[in-house]
């Protein structure tokens, strides 16, 4: 009895000095991450907060807690931390401390992913472009320019952090850090210096002091005491490097990037769920979705090149902070279906038993009466019938079933109750108004900022990312004997650039443009041109869209042009790569800092009215509009448009560029392997049609968009768009598997409700006004397309319609008592619903 009383003391003591201090232990062993020594298994979503706004970033943190998200991870952008060398920027989008904090607010942890290398499709891999200057420099691997810069920004971090009591062994809420990112592949290719900078690497990370583990993703030989982590579609065959560490996924991705030109991507929820499932049944147990809310690459971060403004990514809250559904509401389910296996899970070895050829059962027993199932079914064509534990259990096609108690099913992969949600951008209402132009000079005459060199040089070291842009500049003599003066064949310019895209003008006038692709950046224009007696300017915007993010020292890849050749003149074939040239950074609107709202500018703008050429290429342009009503997310719809960029109040929205998406569109199936090019959408119709607009960045009147359109648009047909959900559906048969149905009660063993129900739910600020479609019985089809099937309950319009009709939500039991009768007995029945959402009117 006195040791008993004493371990209390001692046990009370260690709590009231806990609550006190707030302080945390993070540790780890073979199964879990402990958290003042309890096994977690921990479920993460990924949050960039650069790639949302400080206004929305509660609002994402809480619906991913409502999404049963216990961490928010994200990396740490270091070009835009610190883009000149000691010059520090900590404020807006880039406010780490106040993201951080608010993932405390909110009550989840964080994983701080410093790198600072980060890929993540950012520019320049999340590298500040001057570090490429540094003497000597050679990136990410045993060179010590480079490692002397990484451990300074490092420590800057850490040390912010540290004095805001951020981590969690001070309180705080972060519970792990990375340092590098995804270094396996660089490590093997770059051998001795490889391991050496990966070791050095590790060594000063843990020297930082932080009181948390640290990881090391994508790299099987992170050293002691660094978890190292897969990143991935699929993780179920990875294992950690040392039988002590945890079974960690720092990367399961959701959907996946997308490029001008390209389609876009969907992964379907089911596999997701699935994926997600044969990680947690190996003894996975943290997991971290890429992303939960992707964002936008706002200004000119989008890496790559070719990376789309947005960076949706197929995630379960959409760009603009929206839910989707079903991904989100799915995945939701999944994640109460593990959480209710949780205890066994973090106790037991799980023990694997053959079901069939592509079916087996894993069992997390503990001996104390805890006991979890997954039933997994990777036959990706035909449904199983199994038997468990001597019950029957049918299993959809590439589907897993979780047990809780190895009895009942609570959620299987394959089988999505969760409402499906239709979203569409409408008008907001807010017309441009007062357009005026400007005409950049096409002639790019020569001025104060511009030099001459021999040659053509490589576009990063003149711009140093300044700018998109850069001129390069030169002429030629034309005598009048030339013979394609006298009506023979115009000569032919060729321009071979090692990336992104060119505009060839010659005299002032557009001659054409040529563009590379994210998996060709080296391109070539060939096209005639019109040159006349005497000397002719030929002036060549190089443009860059978006530096390289990943690949072996991806700093020394080159950018601009690399060779000009002139043919069919008398003389033949003319090199003019080797004459002198002109440069000049940037365009005359940049310079003069046209997009500011607060700036008394001196340029000449054009009244709208007075333009005759709408189509005219590198034009400026400029209007007012005021703040739509409401709080629905906006966007800019540009299909008017050609290429460019835009801005709002002076903040860029980022490149905008309406070129067509080429793929293979086709029927999307959720069974057989994932990968990106299975499920691509858009086919024939712009990659990017509309550019999201924070509403945080807007002022009731008179907001300023200016954009810079580089080969000709509309800008009058440019609109102001609303995101919102237009209808939502719900699909689930009777005694559909869901979570909310399990009950565990204290003083009673768990037991099934077997009364499945429906949940429809509009957007914030919305209400179900009508019902579109409503059946109980056999209805067919899909979202958007249901249709009556042979069995059908007349009552199912007007009991739903009674039941939800002007509510943002309702819920609705799928049984026969609800309906009043069995309208088709010793069927299974399902209930099918489409509702239309409308904003509620104050």
């Amino acid at each position: 009895m006195k040791m008993e009383t004493n371990s209390v003391s001692v046990i009370f003591i260690f709590l009231v000095l806990f609550v006190i201090n707030g302080n945390c232990t993070v540790t780890y062993d073979n199964k879990a991450i402990l958290i003042n020594g309890q096994r977690r298994i921990l479920l993460s979503g990924s949050v960039h907060y650069p790639r949302s706004t400080p206004d929305m970033w509660e609002d994402l943190i809480l619906k991913a807690k409502n999404g049963g998200l216990d961490v928010i991870d994200t990396y740490v952008f270091w070009n835009g931390h610190e883009p000149s060398p000691g010059n520090y920027n900590f404020e807006g989008r880039y406010d780490l401390v106040r993201f951080v904090k608010t993932v405390q607010k909110v009550g989840l942890f964080v994983n701080l992913r410093i790198g600072p290398y980060v890929c993540a499709e950012w520019n320049y891999g999340g590298f500040p472009v001057w570090l490429k200057y540094v003497p000597g420099i050679s990136f990410r691997t045993d060179n010590e320019p480079f490692k002397a810069a990484m451990q300074g920004f490092t420590q800057k971090i850490v040390g912010m952090m540290k004095s805001e009591n951020l981590f969690e062994s001070q309180g705080g809420p972060i519970i792990l850090s990375q340092i590098e990112n995804e270094y396996g592949s660089e490590r093997r290719a770059l051998g001795a210096a490889g391991d050496a900078y990966m070791n050095w690497a590790a060594k000063m990370a843990v020297g930082l002091d932080t009181g948390v583990p640290w990881i090391m993703c994508k790299d099987d030989n992170a050293p002691d005491p660094l978890i190292n982590t897969c990143n991935g579609f699929y993780c179920d065959a990875f294992t950690p490097n040392k039988p002590y560490k945890p079974t960690m996924w720092t990367e399961a991705w959701t959907g996946w990037f997308n490029e001008f030109g390209g389609t876009v991507h969907q992964r379907p929820v089911q596999d997701l769920a699935f994926a997600v499932a044969r990680f947690i049944q190996i003894g996975g147990s943290y997991i971290n979705y890429y992303m939960f809310h992707g964002g936008t690459n706002f200004g000119r971060t989008a890496g790559g090149p070719f990376i789309t403004t947005s960076y949706d990514y197929d995630a379960p809250i959409d760009e603009y902070g929206l839910i989707r559904e079903p991904k989100y509401g799915h995945l939701k389910e999944l994640h109460k279906a593990i959480k209710l296996c949780e205890p066994a899970l973090v106790s037991a070895d799980p023990t694997t038993t053959s079901l069939g050829t592509f079916q087996q059962a894993r069992v997390f027993s503990t001996g104390n009466g805890s006991c979890a199932a997954f039933l997994s079914n990777f036959d990706s064509n035909s449904a199983a019938r199994v038997i468990f534990n001597n019950m029957h259990y049918n299993l959809p096609p590439w589907s897993i079933s979780i047990l809780p108690d190895c009895r009942n099913v609570v959620f299987n992969t394959a089988k999505v109750g969760a409402q499906t949600s239709h979203v569409e951008m409408l008008a907001a209402n807010s017309q441009f108004y007062s357009w005026e132009t400007y005409n950049e000079d096409t002639t790019s005459s020569i001025d104060s900022s511009a030099f001459t060199a021999n040659g053509l040089l490589e576009q990063i070291s003149v711009t140093r990312d300044t700018s998109d842009y850069l001129w390069y500049i030169t002429s030629i003599d034309i005598g009048s004997s030339e013979s394609f003066l006298r009506g023979g064949q115009k000569p032919t310019l060729t321009v071979n650039s090692k990336g992104h895209a060119v505009h060839v003008f010659i005299n002032g006038q557009l001659a054409g443009s040529a563009y590379g692709t994210r998996a060709k950046t080296r391109f070539t224009f060939t096209g005639p041109v019109n040159l006349q007696v005497g000397t002719n300017k030929i002036s060549l915007l190089s443009i860059a869209m978006g530096l390289p993010n990943n690949g072996m020292h991806y700093e020394n890849w080159a950018v601009g042009l690399g060779l000009v050749e002139l043919d069919g003149l008398d003389q033949g074939k003319k090199d003019l790569s080797s004459q002198t040239w002109s440069y000049k950074v940037g365009l005359s609107g940049e310079m003069m800092n046209m997009v500011s709202p607060d700036k008394d500018s001196s340029v000449e703008w054009t009244q709208r009215s007075a333009i005759t050429q709408n189509q005219q290429p590198l034009r400026w342009y400029k209007a007012y509009f005021d703040a739509p009503n409401g709080d629905e997310p906006l966007a800019l719809d540009m299909t008017s448009m050609g290429k460019g960029q835009v801005w709002v109040n002076g903040q860029s929205i980022g490149r905008y560029w309406l070129t067509n998406a080429n793929g293979n569109c086709g029927i999307c199936h959720y069974n057989g392997t994932y990968r990106a090019p299975k499920c691509q959408l858009g086919c024939g119709q712009p990659t990017q049609r509309w550019y999201h607009v924070p509403r945080s960045w807007l002022r009731p009147t008179q907001n300023l968009i200016v954009l810079l359109e580089e080969i000709g648009g509309d800008a009058s047909k440019i609109a102001l768009v609303k995101r919102t959900t237009s209808s939502v559906c719900a699909n689930a048969f009777e005694h559909h598997p869901t979570v909310a149905n399990y009950q565990i009660e204290s003083t009673a063993p768990q037991k099934m409700l077997r009364q499945a129900r429906v949940h429809l739910s509009c957007g914030p600020g919305q209400s179900i006004s009508a019902i579109k479609f409503a059946s109980f019985g056999t209805p067919k089809g899909t979202c958007g397309s249901f249709q009556l099937g042979n069995c059908h309950s007349q009552n199912s319009n007007a009991l739903i319609e009674k039941m939800c009709v002007g509510k943002e939500s309702c819920k609705i039991a799928v049984s026969n008592s609800y309906f009043g009768s069995d309208p088709c007995p010793r069927v299974l029945k399902k209930l099918s619903v489409e509702a239309i959402c409308s904003t509620t009117m104050n």
